[in-house]
């Protein structure tokens, strides 16, 4: 198993996923590009990282899908193809030891990507647990969807909830449990998708949580659940967890996401815990971006997911509290 915890060198494979039919505002498709023009690779590599760029997905040849298409959900089959191909080589890609970063491209590609590493890992035995940092919890269906979108399907989808159940057309499902999901950073749910995470008792931290405790509690939380049940962690990354002011270059904006400071804050604990065997970076539009400011921001935030920090001290952070110096 490859870790970057504790000063290692790891290994990372970056694969583009240019998508951008889940959303209702195009142009996410040309993330993977701004993410790479903004240093992703270079960045990881100055770690001590190992990182193989493997290119973008490409659904040009494969086979359409038969099977019907359900009702509210928009751009069915294109999104069908993006996901039929994905979830294979995340699969792969977990299986060869690096650890996968999936650069998007809209939320839809977690369908694949989650779908692709999570069986990688019931085969080794381990459960993956996702942590879902985003403003919006994505746990609607088509019978709940507001809006038809299926960026907001994803979550859902991959605690196997009903209603795009022949998405993945031959490819194994390998769906995580609704136990195993927290949602992190939450301020946007519509009402029925409200319901639906009440009733599926989903962990969910929102703004007025993160407010009332900080993001040290809430994300050690998360941290110790994972380590409790001696699981592995992906980090489904959508960039408008943060407030607008931070990220600008995303389609779905909600005032009071964020700060850039407790960003990083989640992304250092996390590479404290050597949890993280995959991430997905999504949502970034830089036909919204202000000059590529969006896409540095995220590669900074990787960086400090995969080690990168102002000094050096113990890990994990709670060995150096500020009472016991």
């Amino acid at each position: 198993m490859t870790e970057t915890t504790g000063g290692r060198a790891g290994q990372v494979a970056l694969l583009g996923v240019p998508i951008d039919m889940g959303a209702a505002q195009r142009g996410t498709l040309m993330g993977p590009a701004a993410l790479r023009t903004a240093g992703i690779k270079p960045v990881l590599e100055s770690l001590g990282i190992d990182v193989t760029d493997h290119g973008d997905v490409s659904i040009d040849n494969l086979a359409p899908a038969t099977g019907p298409v359900p009702a509210n959900a928009n751009h069915y089959r294109d999104i069908q193809a993006w996901v039929r191909a994905l979830s294979p080589r995340a699969f792969e890609v977990a299986k060869s030891g690096a650890i996968p970063i999936f650069l998007g491209g809209d939320h839809s590609l977690s369908m694949g990507s989650v779908n692709g590493v999570a069986r990688y890992w019931h085969e080794r035995g381990r459960e993956l647990f996702v942590l879902w940092l985003d403003a919006h919890a994505d746990y609607n269906t088509p019978l709940t969807t507001m809006t038809s979108n299926m960026h907001g399907m994803s979550a859902a989808f991959l605690c196997g909830e009903p209603g795009l159940d022949g998405l993945l057309g031959d490819e194994p499902r390998a769906s995580i449990t609704s136990a195993h999901l927290d949602l992190f950073g939450i301020h946007s749910i519509d009402p029925l998708e409200k319901k639906l995470v009440h009733d599926r008792r989903i962990a969910i931290a929102d703004m007025r949580e993160i407010d009332e405790f900080g993001v040290a509690v809430l994300i050690r939380r998360v941290i110790d659940r994972v380590k409790a049940q001696n699981g592995v962690l992906h980090v489904s990354f959508d960039l408008d967890v943060l407030d607008p002011t931070v990220a600008p270059g995303v389609g779905t904006t909600v005032p009071g996401g964020a700060t850039y400071r407790e960003a990083h804050l989640i992304m250092e604990l996390l590479h404290d815990s050597g949890l993280v065997r995959s991430v997905d970076i999504v949502e970034l539009n830089p036909f919204l971006d202000e000059r590529g400011r969006t896409a540095r921001v995220a590669v900074e935030l990787i960086a400090s997911l995969f080690g990168q920090q102002i000094t050096d001290r113990p890990t994990p952070s709670n060995t150096l509290r500020p009472d016991r110096r």
